[in-house]
């Protein structure tokens, strides 16, 4: 038998709710870019990594994903899987260019672009409809939030674990 990382899935939703009679169910998107959910055609309910669930339907209602799968046609089918994580395989999903999985920047160096050390990044903060925000520990275990944008962000080597910034007065 196969053995099976997690690491190489994403977690790309939550199902939180039911959503009709008919099997639809409401999911809280993980993912900045909930459009994704039309460009698959199955996903893995839960840790189950050996069956795919097709998609048959996709929809938006204010921030939530309304997702009907096949096979899931009653509101309780629906009620046995509320919490429930949606995984797609990483293979399966091109990044386009500059764009990083959020797994992906943790752990990395952060230095200045005169190489000073700054910390790792220990968290990537989300805001809705802003820039992201990476959250960077030192040392001593201080805080230090850098905005995602072009002007503070300079370099992110993915092969050398390193993002070069060019913070402004006080950032630090």
């Amino acid at each position: 038998m196969e053995a099976i990382f997690i690491a190489d899935y994403l977690k790309i939703g939550q199902i939180v709710n039911t959503q009709g009679l008919r099997g639809e169910m409401r999911v809280y998107p993980l993912t900045d870019y909930k459009e994704r959910f039309e460009e698959i055609d199955s996903l893995f309910l839960g840790e189950n990594f050996s069956e795919k669930v097709k998609i048959e339907k996709v929809r938006y209602k204010k921030n939530m994903v309304i997702l009907k799968l096949r096979g899931i046609d009653h509101i309780n089918d629906v009620e046995k899987l509320k919490n429930v994580y949606l995984y797609v395989d990483k293979d399966d999903r091109e990044l386009e260019e500059d764009t990083y999985y959020i797994e992906d920047i943790i752990g990395m160096k952060v230095y200045t672009m005169e190489d000073e050390y700054i910390g790792d990044v220990d968290d990537v903060i989300q805001t809705a409809g802003a820039n992201d925000i990476y959250s960077v520990r030192d040392s001593e275990n201080k805080q230090v939030l850098i905005p995602v944008v072009d002007e503070f962000v300079k370099e992110i080597d993915m092969e050398k674990g390193i993002i070069r910034i060019d913070p402004i007065e006080g950032m630090i």
